[in-house]
């Protein structure tokens, strides 16, 4: 938007041309890779060794003392095979939120760099699209290295069946980051936060599938669980690293992940655009 001056008035002309989504994205990527590059090396623990970590304790640990036939492991020949694919989509979904809570809060409330990038020809939609790349660069890392480093264990019935599982946890995780980023945009203090991580992120983890079967819940949770997007993620990833794919259940899975993200990222931005003209 440029100002003319008129003498006695001052009259506004507004340049209605706007980027298009993909340049709006590619401008911003030198901000973000230098964001990256200060701050890759906090990410390692949180998004690479406690995952990890995790299996291994969890998966070869205790799943040691778990002898279970693989009729009631939905296929998996053991409690490490059986836990990796929905560690794997979970691990999607918590790198997300992380990367959509605390930084979108920082461009908003604290460093405000979304104002500040206002003053070019960049958009609310722009910023919020170019936080959201990251966010799904940051899922694609991490998920690689799960899937890459878990292999040698002999966790995956095929070698297509991670390679397939990979964009399914992209899915995953990017349906989480869309709605985690409207909600960072619309609240003002980061104690909401507290509601995303105990209200939601936990409950869904432990009761996603992640650990055991659904169908243990009982029919009513188990009905409830398989409502929830991150169940749609670990039940295809794990049909897919598993090899026991049931098609018309993979269509819904991906049905109901495509749905979240698309309407999740109409509201992201449309929320960001409100807030920022506040």
């Amino acid at each position: 938007m440029a100002v003319v001056s008129t003498g006695a008035t001052d009259a506004v002309v507004r340049d209605d041309r706007r980027l298009s989504p993909w340049r709006g994205v590619v401008r911003q990527y030198d901000y973000w890779w230098t964001v990256y590059k200060r701050t890759w090396k906090s990410s390692i623990i949180t998004s690479f060794a406690s995952p990890l970590l995790y299996v291994l304790a969890m998966g070869v640990l205790l799943g040691g003392f778990v002898h279970s036939p693989p009729s009631r492991l939905e296929g998996a020949t053991s409690y490490l095979a059986f836990i990796v694919p929905g560690l794997v989509a979970a691990q999607a979904m918590q790198t997300a939120v992380l990367e959509t809570t605390y930084p979108v809060m920082g461009a908003l409330k604290w460093h405000k760099s979304f104002y500040a990038q206002l003053a070019s020809p960049l958009e609310a939609r722009d910023l919020a699209n170019a936080m959201l790349a990251f966010t799904l660069f940051r899922v694609a890392s991490t998920s690689a290295v799960y899937l890459v480093v878990m292999a040698p264990f002999g966790v995956f019935a095929s070698w297509w069946g991670p390679v397939l599982a990979f964009p399914v946890t992209l899915l995953t995780g990017m349906a989480f980051a869309v709605w985690t980023f409207a909600f960072s945009a619309f609240i003002r203090s980061e104690a909401s936060f507290g509601l995303i991580f105990r209200l939601g992120l936990i409950p869904l983890f432990l009761f996603s599938g992640s650990f055991f079967p659904i169908s243990n819940l009982g029919p009513v949770l188990e009905a409830v669980a398989k409502v929830t997007p991150l169940w749609h993620g670990v039940n295809l990833t794990r049909m897919l690293c598993l090899d026991h794919v049931d098609g018309s259940l993979a269509l819904v899975n991906v049905g109901v992940l495509v749905a979240v993200l698309v309407v999740g990222w109409r509201v992201a931005t449309r929320t960001l655009e409100r807030r920022l003209a506040q």
